[in-house]
């Protein structure tokens, strides 16, 4: 692709300028937009152009979809702050997405933050604005880099750069596997599940055909990917566990949870019927499957991570307090209090940090 493509963020909007590459030439202007944001669907991005809120820089507007762009050209497409871009819903009524991410440790180079459940690490599809590098460069008034990520609905342990030297000292941790990652998880026991502890070391990879972006284990395009798990608590057909992911595959805990009888706890994709998740996605949801998902979202919350930050010579551990959503479920459903919850995970942790110079959970 010649050119740059340019992004800039408002409160209220999000801009982003495509530059039209000779591959591109005679393309659609409606293909070409589905080329450069493909978790969009065609119906949404026509809309887009018949509201004029796509040019093509140079050309006198209003466009229409089947108008074809040219080499050399600049595509601009504006995005609005708008209630119907974060459309989460659960029984039919729209989520409210307004948790903030609560900062864990910053220095002059990262953040480390607790990112909310359906926040997204950055600017992806028609998610642009609750977004954890958005609020932070609203706060800080300048670019955030996104270090390393977790998907939309995990909630937990972030860590974002805050200069470009910082982000990719950090960055280049994670590549040489000096990053330690420890999660907590809610899954469903089945009747063939391995006995904990375990490792799991399946290759990952894409699964063709709907829905779009699922994976699978020993996939033709596999991987190479190792998850060692450990029980917490296992009761009432439930298991309290934590996952200790060695690769970072997409989908990797989830995946192999799943592989060997613990499918999460609100996994709209791996609970064995990838419909659900169409059916949600499509606002179709029944009952049975809220029934079976139980709370809006998987239960995954990435817990702690061991690295050579701020002190290469010395790992650090970093935490993030259970979400509440997942403490409110295990209350309720397992009756396990909070303060005895918390006693099971610290220990745990406090055993899997030995060693570490710890920062303090944020009250």
């Amino acid at each position: 692709m010649t050119g740059e493509i340019k992004k800039s963020f408002r409160a209220d909007k999000y801009v982003v300028e495509y530059p039209v590459a000779p591959d591109d030439e005679g393309l659609r202007l409606d293909a070409f937009l589905l080329q450069h944001m493909p978790t969009l669907s065609r119906e949404f991005l026509k809309k887009k152009i018949e509201n004029g809120d796509v040019e093509i820089l140079g050309r006198k507007p209003p466009h229409k979809s089947s108008v074809k762009v040219h080499a050399g050209e600049v595509v601009r497409s504006t995005t609005y702050n708008s209630p119907e871009l974060e459309d989460e819903e659960w029984h039919g009524k729209p989520l409210s997405l307004t948790e903030e991410p609560v900062v864990v440790y910053e220095d002059e180079g990262i953040i480390a933050c607790h990112k909310p459940a359906f926040m997204t690490t950055h600017p992806a599809g028609r998610h642009l604005f609750y977004v954890a590098t958005t609020y932070f460069a609203t706060i800080h008034n300048k670019v955030i880099h996104s270090i390393h990520r977790l998907d939309r609905e995990t909630s937990g342990l972030l860590l974002l750069g805050k200069n470009s030297v910082a982000s990719n000292l950090v960055s280049e941790m994670f590549e040489n596997d000096q990053v330690r990652k420890c999660y907590f998880f809610i899954a469903h026991v089945r009747p063939n599940a391995r006995p904990m502890p375990f490792t799991a070391n399946e290759p990952l990879g894409p699964r063709p055909g709907i829905p779009r972006g699922m994976h699978m284990c020993n996939s033709p395009e596999g991987k190479e990917a190792e998850t060692s798990f450990e029980l917490l608590l296992e009761k009432n057909g439930y298991a309290l566990a934590l996952a200790f992911p060695k690769s970072g595959r997409q989908h990797q805990i989830r995946l192999h949870a799943a592989e060997h009888g613990y499918p999460l706890l609100g996994d709209k994709l791996y609970n064995g019927d990838p419909g659900v998740f169409m059916r949600f996605k499509d606002k179709e949801a029944t009952p049975e499957d809220h029934e079976l998902m139980q709370i809006p979202r998987q239960a995954l919350h990435a817990l702690a991570l061991k690295l050579p930050y701020p002190n290469v010579e010395k790992l650090s551990l970093y935490r993030a307090p259970l979400s509440p959503d997942l403490v409110d479920w295990i209350e309720k459903k397992l009756g396990l209090s909070s303060p005895d919850l918390d006693s099971i995970v610290n220990q745990r942790l406090e055993e899997w940090g030995e060693g570490s110079s710890g920062f303090p959970l944020p009250n």
